[in-house]
């Protein structure tokens, strides 16, 4: 096999031995639908001319190679190029590499991907080059330290729109024809970019294809700087730029400002592009985002305040990444954490979101917390040996722990010291690689403090800690005393210095009100709280009030029974958030009963109003009830109570969300969320016959448009209900001939509750290789949708022993898709859990992040049966 994974080492000697000045890249685009013709003139100078004497190798993964020509001398491709790398011979102190070679299309949301919309035949290609993928589509260096200028030429059809990093020039006619899909032949051109700034290839970009356009500038502090907004011409009915650009011009004002530094590129688009495997990505200028952002119908405050989000978060990429990129993987967190962090500050002071805070504890910190307790648990700041490690780190930890300890920063130093220090990080080392000592300088330097111990603790450690206040009162009901007990978790022994607040709130009327709060600093297992001691005990004493540390939190046994007793009397989002995410630890670690859980997450439904806050309640309440997949960040969900407890109370949930959403203000962001969220539980009959009335227009929920995507939702529960039939899907189709309809539909036929349907799907996804990513998704989320988990018991057997060769075959998105949502998660009992560890105990050699991800599904099934032994009868 070729040698795809570039280790660390390999990295640090080829970037000490070399010097890349400039990339000069030709690709046609008009040679067939399977593969195109790539050339890259690479331009670079030997720095070590000892090391360079022993040679060394440029990264490329396609089809062939055809001809190397260094320093004008041929290298044979047969013996220079072991199909992932072209080996390089003794280099000169200048060098000039001339590689011509073809280029494969992609279906997986990797390197050039290439679709056809079938609801006009058009193709539309992007790129996406994150980790190391740049190297699918040209040759390259491919490491984030080893920056260079790219100049692009590209040769495609006429009538098409090309965006890169630069702005667009204008084409030229070429000699070549291009063939679409339907054996039309057109005309072509070439397009000639200029050169780059230095950049790392992985934020490099090119975007192909008939896209439509929406264009606007924005005054920046060096002038004005064009935008633009793009998308496949099915979809502009749909596409708002309106409210992307307001967000945009936002983010640019206040990033500006608190950075210090002007936007450093020539303009900035933004691409929404099909079958995208992830938010969205930071290309220098030209930013690709998932097109399931354009919203073809109602959708839920949750999910528009988590695009500005995303569209802020990859904003700020062009400081935090793009101009200043880290020198190896080990400091991804640099990208992302700090993006995260600065997205949801910038979102909190000058959007309508001011409650990003809560947004970001309720679910940025959900999913860090999760991520923290499994065995892949790793420091902020991690190892990365090589690029398959760098694959499995964009998680929880990288983006939302990262993020959550940034804002226990700012928290330690201030404010404005942490801006000071940002301001000076980008000025002196703008256009560069660094590491996070780097950043830490600057900001020891302008707060005054020594963070060396601070970073030791927080960013080369792992575990969350548990903070727990231990009280004593008198007969009248004051506090004599008050300490925060902080302990870790087994394993990760390390106690941390935490910056925070604790609230005090008395009930009165029904409602929680804020009495006071007080900021401490705790540091080690126990420290004393002075400052509350001769007060009356509250009836919410609450740690981390303000959600300003990163840690799990306990209530004590009177706030606990105030809260339960009270799930709607909290009237700040944040308190809220901070409050059910301890409820929520308390379940999963087994200190809280889990029916208990689900029948406060009910009944704090029936009020809540914050959007972001609801969801991740709903989530919660469904994952609790009956395991669940979902297709965003937090994955799998399993169940908390006992198999023979899990019909009724999943019926008694179902209830009580129909309940709900009849009783929801019409047209209201609860409505939808409610319905959407019934449709997943329904499977009595009277549900089930709701649900077709719904569909059918027989009930109307007044304010509740029975659009496209509602429709796919009531006729899939249908589906998974056993309800449904092959002609209504097929009819539903029909309206909607879209990537976004395909998807739907094979997901709906996957979750019909039948051995054949099953065996359908996972045939489909795991013998054969024709789905493209959004749909072979949609089909794994379909195959685990079930009310009868004894759908998924033969799965268990087939799931372990086809793990290896999947992983072998697959591309790393496909895989860890497979890995990850094929699981029969489901099941969530001991035979699961004990098929899970035999395998991993008979492959200790298998790569090590396929071994990562099948040890996360074994982590969350012991998670269930710690959670189940809670589960009293």
């Amino acid at each position: 096999m070729p040698n795809t994974n570039l280790t660390r080492e390999e990295a640090q000697r080829r970037a000490a031995s070399l010097h890349v000045e400039s990339y000069d890249v030709d690709l046609d685009l008009t040679t067939g639908p399977e593969t195109f013709r790539t050339t890259s003139r690479v331009r670079f100078t030997a720095t070590d001319t000892e090391a360079a004497g022993q040679g060394t190798f440029i990264d490329f993964l396609g089809p062939s190679v055809e001809s190397i020509t260094l320093n004008g001398e041929s290298l044979d491709p047969a013996t220079a190029f072991d199909g992932a790398r072209i080996s390089l011979p003794a280099l000169a102190e200048s060098n000039d590499l001339t590689v011509v070679a073809t280029g494969a299309y992609m279906n997986t949301g990797e390197g050039l991907h290439r679709f056809v919309d079938p609801a006009d035949d058009e193709v539309y290609l992007y790129t996406q080059f994150e980790v190391a993928d740049s190297r699918r589509v040209f040759a390259v260096f491919e490491q984030p330290d080893l920056k260079a200028t790219f100049a692009f030429t590209v040769t495609a059809p006429a009538r098409w729109k090309l965006i890169s990093n630069q702005p667009t020039p204008e084409p030229e006619a070429a000699e070549q024809t291009y063939t679409g899909p339907t054996g039309t032949q057109e005309p072509a051109a070439t397009w000639q970019f200029e050169p780059t700034p230095r950049l790392s290839s992985y934020v490099t970009a090119l975007v192909a294809g008939p896209y439509d356009v929406v264009r606007d500038e924005v005054q920046a502090a060096n002038g004005t700087v064009p935008l633009g907004v793009y998308c496949r011409k099915s979809l502009r009915e749909h596409l708002d730029a309106d409210n992307l650009f307001a967000i945009t011009k936002k983010g640019f004002a206040f990033f500006e400002e608190k950075f210090g530094e002007p936007y450093p590129f020539a303009k900035y688009d933004q691409i929404f592009t099909p079958e995208y495997n992830a938010g969205a990505m930071e290309n220098a200028g030209c930013v690709t985002i998932t097109e399931t952002y354009i919203f073809r119908t109602q959708v839920s405050e949750a999910l528009i305040e988590r695009r500005a989000l995303t569209v802020l978060h990859e904003l700020a990429h062009m400081w935090f990444g793009d101009l200043v990129t880290m020198r190896w993987w080990d400091d991804l967190w640099l990208n992302e954490s700090f993006a995260e962090w600065a997205s949801t500050w910038c979102q909190a002071e000058v959007t309508e979101w001011d409650t990003a805070w809560t947004t970001f504890s309720s679910s940025e910190k959900t999913w860090a917390y999760r991520q923290d307790q499994l065995s892949s648990t790793h420091p902020v700041y991690a190892n990365m040996r090589h690029l398959e490690d760098v694959e499995a780190n964009f998680d929880g930890i990288t983006y939302a722990k990262g993020a959550s300890v940034l804002k226990q920063l700012v928290a330690y130093v201030g404010v404005e010291p942490f801006v000071a220090g940002l301001r000076s990080y980008f000025a002196k080392f703008k256009w560069g690689n660094t590491t996070f000592d780097d950043l830490l300088g600057e900001l020891e330097t302008t707060s005054g403090r020594d963070l060396s111990t601070w970073r030791e603790l927080w960013l080369k450690t792992s575990g969350a800690n548990i903070l727990r206040p231990v009280i004593q009162l008198d007969d009248a009901g004051v506090i004599t005393s008050l300490q925060i007990e902080q302990t870790a978790p087994e394993g990760y022994p390390t106690l941390r210095p935490h910056r925070l607040a604790i609230g005090c709130y008395t009930l009165a009327d029904g409602t929680l009100t804020a009495q006071e709060s007080v900021e401490v600093d705790l540091d080690g297992a126990l420290t004393d709280v002075p400052k509350l001691v001769g007060r009356p005990m509250p009836d919410l004493l609450l740690v981390n009030d303000q959600d300003l540390t990163y840690a799990k939190v306990r209530l004590d046994p009177r706030s606990l029974e105030t809260v339960l007793a009270h799930p709607t009397a909290i009237t700040d989002s944040l308190t809220r958030a901070v409050v059910f995410g301890a409820l929520w630890d308390m379940t999963r670690d087994g200190e809280l009963p889990p029916r208990q859980y689900i029948r406060y997450g009910v009944d704090a439904l029936a009020t809540e109003t914050d959007s972001t806050v609801r969801q991740t309640l709903i989530s919660q309440v469904t994952g609790a009830t009956t395991a669940f997949l979902t297709s965003g960040a937090f994955g799998h969900t399993t169940s908390f109570l006992r198999p023979e407890h899990r019909a009724e109370a999943a019926d008694e949930v179902a209830a009580a969300l129909r309940k709900l959403m009849s009783a929801a203000e019409p047209g209201s962001d609860a409505q939808l969320q409610l319905t959407q969220a019934f449709a997943r539980f329904a499977r009595r009959d009277e549900d089930v016959a709701y649900v077709r009335e719904l569909l059918q227009g027989e009930t109307v929920l007044e304010g509740l448009p029975l659009d496209t995507d509602m429709k796919w939702t009531l006729l899939t529960s249908l589906a998974a209900a056993g309800a449904a039939t092959d002609e209504e899907i097929d009819a539903q189709l029909a309206t909607d001939n879209t990537a976004t309809g395909i998807a739907r539909a094979a997901g709906a036929r996957a979750a019909y509750p039948t051995a054949e349907a099953t065996a359908k799907a996972w045939h489909d996804l795991v013998e054969g290789d024709s789905l493209p990513n959004e749909t072979a998704r949609a089909v794994a989320l379909g195959f685990g949708r079930v009310h009868d988990t004894a759908l998924l018991e033969p799965y268990v057997e087939r799931y372990h022993a086809a793990l290896r060769e999947v992983w072998d075959a697959r591309t790393y998105a496909m895989a860890s898709n497979y890995v990850t949502v094929l699981y029969p998660i489901a099941l969530s009992d001991r035979a699961l859990l004990d098929a899970t560890e035999t395998w991993l105990a008979a492959h200790q050699d298998a790569p090590a992040g396929l071994v990562r991800l099948v040890a996360e599904n074994r982590d969350l099934v012991r998670v269930a049966l710690t959670a189940q032994a809670r589960d009293e009868d």
